[in-house]
């Protein structure tokens, strides 16, 4: 099958400051590893050049008065938070991540190729309505969802795997049952949302799944989440679409988490996540960029194993360096899996008036 890489090197302009957490360098060295592998000389690879999303692209999801703050912010430069300045031009960088995630979604179902992977930048998951958070300023896997559905589409399932919490991405879809929102993120951890509690409202409650896990948490249980509740969800929704927040900073080796997930992790859930697009979906998904921000030992790997899986490339051999193992085992806990077990079984029992598949279950 044929996986789309949209990628512009303007995707490396963006800087907030040369020492920050989100710089090119995030990109720039997943780039020297993919064409070290020959990853873009092969068949089953075809590079999209991305397109600005348009301003009415973005008022799907924004305020109007939002959008104008950082159009006035681009010119002056501007603070959102402690985290996240709007440097003078932001508005070209952050149109044209939102954009790319645009031109994945189109390319896929135009059925140019089979799914995509946008290497964007500025990421966009903490982003909401009418405010920039967390290194975001639009959110670019939002915006893409409401394109799809301008095209058509119904019901959209967005899996968002970053350590932390898609809080702007929630916030846009909390009441709204045509997109089930799934995140798995570290927990307590910034933003300090993302409780299991949290699961909607309205027309919406039962469409908003969080599956907050503690530090050291491992591919053992991403793997659990996935068979228990992820897999069995999409299943029962039977989306037109998935869309997946592809943050990459619960590698083990992330300096700003505290997560144990590895690139042959990564490659598994994504190869699982694309059998299922092909039985429910015909293999649309799109993957878009978010966090992740160990730039030599995490981010090379974990991404090249997400385009080995979605290429149908063998994954067998991903691998961090040998040099890694010994942080690995140190970061992994024992103590993470039956916490998380507890957390999937309260959290069956809070969706159980909402999901077929749960309903199976005695919670006396």
């Amino acid at each position: 099958m044929t996986c789309g890489i949209v990628y512009a090197p303007s995707y490396l302009t963006h800087e907030q400051s040369s020492s920050h957490p989100e710089r090119r360098e995030r990109l720039s060295y997943t780039l020297d590893q993919l064409e070290e592998e020959g990853i873009f000389d092969l068949p089953q690879i075809r590079l999209l050049t991305p397109k600005p999303a348009m301003r009415d692209d973005v008022l799907l999801v924004h305020t109007k008065e939002y959008l104008q703050f950082l159009e006035e912010a681009s010119v002056t430069g501007a603070i959102i938070d402690a985290d996240t300045y709007v440097p003078k031009g932001l508005i070209h960088d952050a149109l044209l991540a939102a954009g790319g995630a645009i031109t994945g979604a189109d390319a896929v179902l135009n059925q140019e190729v089979r799914n995509s992977f946008v290497l964007c930048r500025p990421p966009g998951h903490h982003a909401g309505r009418s405010h920039g958070a967390g290194f975001c300023y639009l959110n670019n896997v939002a915006i893409m969802v409401r394109h799809l559905q301008q095209r058509g589409l119904r019901r959209i399932m967005v899996l968002d795997w970053d350590a932390h919490h898609g809080n702007g991405t929630e916030e846009i879809f909390y009441d709204d049952p045509s997109v089930l929102f799934c995140s798995v993120h570290q927990y307590p951890f910034y933003p300090g949302s993302g409780r299991f509690e949290d699961i909607g409202i309205g027309d919406g409650k039962g469409y908003n799944i969080n599956l907050p896990i503690p530090a050291g948490s491992s591919d053992k249980v991403y793997r659990y989440l996935l068979e228990e509740i992820i897999l069995p969800l999409a299943d029962e929704y039977m989306p037109d679409a998935i869309a997946i927040s592809a943050g990459q900073d619960n590698h083990f080796t992330d300096p700003l988490t505290g997560l144990a997930l590895t690139a042959q992790g990564y490659a598994g859930l994504m190869q699982e996540m694309c059998i299922l697009a092909d039985s429910i979906c015909y293999g649309r998904i799109i993957a878009v960029l978010e966090g992740g921000y160990s730039v030599e030992g995490g981010l090379p790997y974990t991404n090249l194993g997400l385009i080995a899986a979605m290429a149908g490339l063998d994954i067998s051999a991903i691998r961090e360096p040998e040099i890694y193992r010994e942080v690995l085992e140190k970061a992994v806990s024992d103590e993470a899996f039956p916490i998380v077990i507890k957390m999937v079984t309260d959290l069956k029992k809070k969706l159980a008036d909402h999901w077929y598949f749960i309903r199976q279950y005695d919670f006396r």
